[in-house]
């Protein structure tokens, strides 16, 4: 009897608990209110989730009481995330409606390593999606991310320009396909761009700040990582794109498009793309050789199981571009007069091929007390460019660098244990690394082997949320030439993060990292005169690893009519391995080696601290507007001078007008002049730039009309970036307008 009344008061309370659950439910339109089915929506915390019907309907049932966030996510269109308080034995309807573009994304897998939404997360992140992508179209991914907030762009040219985090550049950043490297050597110089496809992006992710502990040592600045349309689940039927794109001040051409099909748990997909750009108009002419031309392709198929799925995917990339000026630099040419262009006799090119091979899989909401669910890659990238010199029409290979890698990661996902959720795991890469020719700054191969195991655990306490975990990284480096010395390197990375609710839709975040970076192959081991950096390259084989103490402060808030996120953050980086000018024969003057001077990779402790705010509000229905501004500085602490190439101030104010299907987007953009340089550097002066951009949607039920334009600099300003490596020779864009062409069908 005693054992019959503890059942049934135990049975008694178990139905007292579900009773205080809650149901959600709704529905999820976009256009004039045009249903969407197969919409992802939902509970970020718990996981919960489920698809829409034909209808656009959802419901989630058994909601625990709690503050939650619920995002909205379907291919294509632009995401929607918003938090709720979710009381005892509510009933709540939330009905969301997607728009195709807007100017941010607010998903997020890059910051943890699971899907999760930009306020919600620890770090820092901009997320951009498809349309904001079409407008800024590229052959290169610096070109399309530039002036996002805390962001500026690297180059030698429209053809290489590769992106710059909070002033980190090179191999500080780290640049992802899909989350796993794309096996590039663009890090390192200025002149070799990333084999990536910005076109073929369903969303770019930016993670600013130290990322090293899900990503490794060279993310010490922060990730990039461009997000296909390849998904991890199953979808019914057929979707894809095509889209085209026209410019006017560098002649640009592009035509894309992407298919996927889905059978009996079966998806079939394939991408293309082909792009062309001429010579770029500035305010003072042509800049001659800035042309450049990509093709891409890939194909795949996987299946997706109820409990497990597995694909596999070969994608192809062909370009060449020109550098533009670097012929100065081999003495094939003159120097410019004040307010001209050079007259160069040689062209300089780089021709780029890669080809890559993945496998991806996973298992999901495993009956295991442990381990939720596990994903796992394995990769294979062959990389190759040659760098062309052409002079009276005939082409001569100059140097060659060749780079295989071969990548794996796994990841394992926790089942949650009362308030405590998080994910561990392993990943390495091994890198085959040759440079033949006239720029052979290494003599033979060198072999680059790197293994890693990283944890990452949240605590929530619903209000207050803790974030910590750490990262063990072991990195060798071995050279087929006896003159270079093996090094091994391994670091420790850790992060602790706070996460505290300050309103409904306003969040104060602290985040405190330290970070190891081991020195790049090309740090340690180049010697030779290197164009892409515009110095002869000494290395330094006794070189140490970097490590950083990182702080982040960050207030946010968000809501249907208002969105803002301010960071301010500070690094102090031990160690920090530069180029540094050499004086060897004590004249006071830089050493000049091969019409180059002599630079050196050497070590000093130096320090980074800036600011970044980025808001957005809608004032009715009509009209929102918008506002960026982000500052960065940074200097070799010991010696008190500036880090070079590190971007000036800039703020960026808009409106957006909508009606209906149609949005304008006039901005102003302002440069601060950039005067706190490198004794070797030139200041660049401050500068106003006025765009506009816009799009006008026509969307069904089973398919949309996208078209959008950009209209910029539209006073033929000239003006240069301070962090072009060319700067003094090559203005930035003129006046031009490009426009675009999207037709989805899902």
């Amino acid at each position: 009897m005693r054992i019959l009344n503890i059942f049934i008061v135990v049975l008694a309370f178990a139905i007292s608990a579900i009773a205080q659950n809650a149901t959600i439910s709704g529905k999820v339109t976009y256009g004039n209110e045009i249903p969407l089915q197969g919409a992802n929506v939902q509970i970020v915390q718990t996981r919960q989730s489920v698809r829409t019907d034909t209808n656009g309907n959802f419901s989630l049932s058994n909601v625990p009481p709690g503050r939650y966030s619920i995002l909205v996510h379907l291919e294509g269109f632009s995401d929607v995330a918003r938090q709720i308080a979710v009381n005892p034995g509510a009933s709540l309807s939330l009905n969301f409606q997607l728009g195709i573009t807007s100017l941010r994304e607010e998903v997020t897998v890059t910051a943890s390593g699971q899907e999760q939404t930009v306020f919600d997360s620890f770090q820092s992140v901009t997320s951009i999606g498809p349309g904001r992508a079409l407008e800024k179209a590229s052959t290169s991914i610096g070109e399309v991310i530039d002036g996002e907030p805390g962001v500026a762009k690297r180059s030698f040219g429209p053809g290489s320009a590769r992106p710059v985090l909070r002033g980190f550049d090179g191999d500080r950043v780290l640049v992802l396909e899909n989350g796993i490297r794309n096996g590039s050597v663009g890090s390192q110089s200025g002149d070799h761009g990333e084999p990536l496809d910005p076109l073929a992006a369903e969303r770019i992710e930016i993670v600013k700040g130290p990322a090293t502990l899900l990503y490794g040592s060279n993310a010490i600045g922060g990730v990039v990582n461009v997000i296909d349309h390849t998904d991890d689940d199953y979808t019914d039927g057929v979707r894809g794109y095509v889209k085209g794109v026209g410019g006017t001040a560098d002649k640009q051409g592009a035509i894309g498009g992407g298919i996927e099909y889905g059978v009996n748990r079966w998806l079939l997909r394939g991408n293309f793309g082909a792009q062309r750009t001429g010579d770029y108009q500035t305010p003072i002419g042509r800049v001659p050789n800035s042309a450049s031309r990509s093709t891409t392709g890939s194909f795949g198929a996987g299946y997706y199981g109820e409990k497990a799925f597995l694909s596999g995917k070969f994608s192809a990339d062909v370009r060449r571009f020109g550098i533009p000026f670097a012929a100065l630099f081999e003495g094939h040419g003159e120097k410019p007069k004040e307010g001209e262009l050079p007259d160069v006799d040689e062209d300089i090119d780089l021709r780029m091929r890669r080809y890559n091979v993945r496998f991806n899989g996973g298992f999901r909401d495993l009956n295991n007390p442990f381990l939720r669910g596990i994903n796992y890659a394995i990769d294979y990238t062959d990389y190759r460019h040659k760098e062309i010199e052409s002079e009276d029409g005939i082409d001569e290979v100059g140097t060659t660098f060749s780079n295989k890698v071969f990548n794996y990661r796994s990841v394992f996902e926790q089942q949650q244990y009362q308030r405590l959720t998080g994910r561990f795991g392993f990943e390495g890469f091994n890198r085959d690394y040759e440079v033949v020719g006239a720029e052979q700054l290494i003599d033979g191969p060198i072999r680059q082997n790197s293994f890693s195991v990283f944890g990452l655990q949240e605590l929530n306490f619903d209000r207050v949320k803790f974030q910590f975990g750490g990262r063990v990284e072991n990195n060798r480096y071995r050279a087929e030439d006896p003159q270079y010395r093996d090094r091994n390197f391994t670091g420790f990375s850790g992060a602790a993060g706070m996460n505290i609710g300050l309103w409904n839709g306003g969040a104060f975040v602290f985040n405190y990292t330290f970070s190891t970076r081991a020195p790049a192959l090309e740090e340690l081991y180049n010697n030779g005169p290197h164009i892409g950096t515009v110095t002869f390259e000494i290395g330094n084989e006794n070189l140490r690893k970097e490590t950083a103490n990182g702080f982040d402060f960050s207030l946010r808030h968000t809501s249907q009519r208002f969105r803002f996120s301010g960071d301010v953050y500070y690094y102090r980086i031990n160690d920090f391995v530069f180029l540094a000018p050499q004086d060897e024969d004590g004249d006071g003057d830089v050493d000049i080696e091969d019409g180059l001077p002599v630079a050196r990779f050497e070590q000093e402790d130096a320090e980074y601290v800036g600011a970044e705010i980025s808001a957005e509000a809608t004032f009715n229905r009509w009209l929102g507007g918008f506002a960026i501004f982000d500052v960065v500085r940074a200097k070799l602490v010991d010696q008190d001078i500036n880090i070079p190439r590190i971007p000036p101030a800039r703020a960026k104010l808009g409106l957006d007008f909508r009606y209906e299907g149609l949005s304008l987007r006039p901005e102003v953009v302002f440069a601060s002049a950039q005067t706190k340089i490198f004794p070797l550097e030139t200041r660049t002066a401050g500068y106003g730039l006025v765009n506009i951009a816009g799009s006008y949607t026509i969307g069904r039920q089973k398919y949309a009309h996208i078209f959008s334009f950009n209209a910029y600099n539209l006073t033929d300003k000239l003006y240069r970036n301070h962090v072009n490596l060319v700067k003094d020779f090559m203005p930035e864009i003129g006046r031009g307008i490009r426009v675009g062409y999207t037709f989805r069908f899902f």
